[in-house]
């Protein structure tokens, strides 16, 4: 096994050097980009999730230990099942994230990343302390029981995330349409933070935008529609607990006052899913905007 070093670790002083330059940038052309109460709780959140982290790290690389102990095929460090591994990971990824907008018991752990009205780098920051509790990890780590080392994973997961910092932006428009056929960029990852009703659960992707046209949930930002950031029910305040709690609040409110037969559905039904129809999800609100827009056409 050869010796590998932590990507993450090296790449926070890029982080620092580049939200500060962000932050220049838009001071002196759009200041409403940044709000300091905002970068904050952004700030206290990714924090926060490196502390979860370190406390469950060794519990989670344990079962994939365990997985990779009972390995179907013994890939071992062949120079190909680096990049393999990478390519697969981001489709687990995909998956994982996909899953996280979908199933309101693993968007209790992820709505934290998307409670901010603003979009910039330190919104990349903002990452869940609960993830552990959702079981997140279990979308990637049975790459182990496939062959790959527990190693080899943390190390392209690390890339993976590395990869998705700069993407938290609008200083950058687009980039050459190759490039924004294969690869997520912020313009793709902007769709995925709006809560315009056209962009909603839209670009799951991580590095790769292919898995989100393979699998029928991509969408192009449209230059004429100002997007807007955030969660289709704001938090309205700044407060941190409640960014980190206010979902699993919502869903044990829920449970205690649902009658039995639809309990778990609030569980596994998507974010906004009611028994008695009184809210809506995602899937309504695009719905209803798209027969809007029909209405139009004709």
């Amino acid at each position: 096994m050869p010796e590998l070093f932590s990507p993450v670790d090296y790449a926070i002083p890029a982080f620092i050097i580049l939200i500060i330059a962000e932050m220049l940038w838009a001071r002196s052309r759009a200041p409403e980009k940044y709000e300091p109460r905002d970068t904050l709780t952004s700030l206290a959140l990714g924090t926060g999730s490196t502390v979860a982290g370190a406390l469950t790290g060794a519990l989670v690389f344990s079962l994939a230990m365990w997985m990779y102990q009972n390995r179907l095929f013994d890939i071992g460090w062949v120079w190909w099942a680096w990049p393999l591994c990478f390519v697969l990971d981001d489709l687990a990824y995909y998956w994982a994230h996909r899953t996280g907008h979908r199933v309101r018991w693993f968007w209790a752990s992820h709505v934290n990343h998307h409670s901010s009205q603003h979009y910039n780098l330190s919104t990349a920051l903002r990452q869940t302390w609960t993830g552990f509790i959702a079981l997140g990890f279990i979308f990637r780590i049975p790459l182990a029981l496939i062959g790959f080392h527990p190693a080899l994973l943390l190390f392209v997961g690390a890339f993976n995330l590395i990869y998705q910092f700069w993407i938290h932006t609008e200083a950058i428009g687009k980039f050459p349409r190759w490039f924004e056929y294969v690869m997520n960029t912020p313009s793709h990852h902007r769709v995925h933070h709006a809560t315009n009703p056209r962009y909603l659960d839209r670009n799951y992707a991580g590095v790769f935008i292919i898995w989100d046209r393979m699998f029928g949930t991509f969408t192009e930002e449209v230059d004429s529609e100002k997007i807007r950031y955030g969660i289709v029910r704001q938090l309205g305040t700044f407060n941190l607990l409640w960014s980190v709690f206010h979902e699993w609040v919502g869903i044990f409110q829920d449970l205690w006052s649902a009658p039995w037969r639809h309990k778990l559905s609030y569980l596994v039904r998507e974010p906004g899913w009611s028994h008695d129809g009184s809210r809506e999800t995602s899937g309504t609100i695009r719905a209803r905007w798209l027969e809007a827009q029909e209405a139009k056409a004709e």
